[in-house]
């Protein structure tokens, strides 16, 4: 090998050490960004042979890769919409909150923006299916990336629901005397969420028996205003000796309350009185007053006005759920899990976000959790997966070979400065 060869080996020799130190700089520099994945440099002898043996030019090239696939430690946060993925799979974001370019990334560190929407550190906003009104995805298409919308809070609006349930948990005064009458007022909503107050009337008909009935509603806010018409009343109940109740009739109890004065639709009540040889609702025990009365520990109604939006949570299976002032909580997106056959051959637009290759195949969109994807755990991130122990340990072996490498250039040099004085 000539010296001009040797010189050109070195070359080659500085300049894949060159670029193995911009990766490990590059490393080092993003230690703490969330989501990143460390780039490694990979070597390759290149020779450059021609027919004679002893003229073979040798180097080395450089490859810097970056490991996509690799898992990094999963850290809690106070921020309750900071995401990571747990096993394999990149969250679906994109530049812009309609219609941008579709990107894939691990850096969940997702925040409500101006605008309401989850956008994270690096200015991506979070894609997810849109639900339906039962919580399923609304799209036919699921497996396309134009199933996907940006993620919005601030327009999810709360709805009303009207009361389908009435529990009561009350003691009926054993010792009161036959024909005793006592009230109690439970709140329903109409499925306009007006809310209403019905009175109900418990009377003692015999031993061990009562019976139950309801005055027609009136406005919760003027009493005075009766705004529908009950039905389904009296409801009779009797009792064990042990003050159990032993039955009901109608052996489901239901109130129905029609023309509604607000425009809402008839309701139908179902009341839960309790199980039947049980202490879960009422029961008919001695009062211990000197005048009885009725006891009413509890009631509980399934409907409720419409809410103002105070939080959003989100569940391991990425179902993204909007929480009302007014205890209603509603799943409203579903966030995927894209996957692909080599994760690895994604290509980098940042060091946490990367684009779809031919290398890497078509992306599949999955529920977390299913066919092998990832789970998501709210209120945490994933770190960055740079070591800087093996990065301190590459810098060491990369300044070595640098420097033997220029020791070698100029040693080349020395040698033709030998060359160039014998002339003289």
């Amino acid at each position: 090998m000539s010296i001009t060869n040797a010189m050109y080996s070195a070359t080659s020799a500085l300049m894949a050490q060159s670029k193995a130190l911009a990766s490990i700089s590059s490393n080092i520099a993003n230690s703490s960004t969330t989501g990143f994945k460390s780039t490694g440099t990979s070597f390759q002898s290149f020779i450059n042979q021609t027919e004679a043996v002893d003229e073979r030019t040798g180097g080395v090239l450089a490859y810097n890769t970056r490991n996509v696939s690799a898992q990094g430690e999963i850290q809690s946060s106070a921020v309750t919409t900071n995401l990571a993925v747990n096993g394999s799979g990149f969250f679906v974001v994109s530049d812009d909150s309609a219609d941008g370019a579709i990107r894939y990334t691990r850096n969940g560190s997702f925040s409500t923006d101006a605008d309401g929407y989850l956008s994270n550190s690096e200015g991506y906003y979070l894609y997810g299916w849109a639900l339906d009104e039962d919580g399923a995805i609304a799209a036919r298409n699921k497996g396309s990336v134009d199933s996907l919308e940006a993620i919005n809070t601030t327009n999810i609006k709360g709805t009303p629901k009207a009361t389908s349930t009435l529990g009561i948990d009350a003691n009926l005064p054993s010792d009161a005397d036959t024909g005793d009458s006592f009230t109690s007022d439970v709140e329903v909503f109409d499925s306009l969420g007006n809310s209403h107050s019905i009175t109900l009337t418990w009377t003692k008909t015999g031993e061990n028996a009562w019976s139950l009935d309801a005055d027609d509603p009136t406005l919760s806010s003027d009493s005075s205003s009766t705004t529908g018409t009950v039905g389904g009343v009296p409801v009779t109940i009797t009792f064990n000796e042990d003050g159990t109740p032993a039955g009901f009739s109608p052996t489901t109890p239901t109130l129905t309350v029609g023309g509604w004065a607000t425009g809402a639709a008839d309701t139908s009540i179902t009341l839960d009185l309790g199980t039947v040889g049980g202490n879960d609702g009422l029961t008919q025990h001695a009062s211990e007053e000197s005048e009885p009365s009725v006891s009413v520990e509890s009631t509980t109604q399934n409907g409720h006005a419409p809410g103002t939006l105070t939080g959003t949570t989100i569940d391991s299976d990425g179902t993204v759920r909007a929480v009302f002032d007014n205890g209603e909580t509603r799943a409203v997106y579903r966030i995927p899990i894209a996957t692909f056959a080599n994760a690895d051959g994604l290509d980098s637009e940042t060091g946490s976000t990367f684009m779809q290759t031919y290398e890497s195949g078509q992306v599949q969109l999955r529920t977390a959790g299913e066919s092998g994807s990832g789970t998501i755990e709210a209120g945490a991130l994933e770190s960055s997966t740079v070591e800087l122990t093996d990065e301190f340990t590459r810098m060491i072996v990369a300044q070595q070979a640098y420097s033997a490498a220029s020791k070698v250039m100029t040693t080349a040099q020395d040698m033709i400065d030998t060359l160039i004085s014998m002339k003289r």
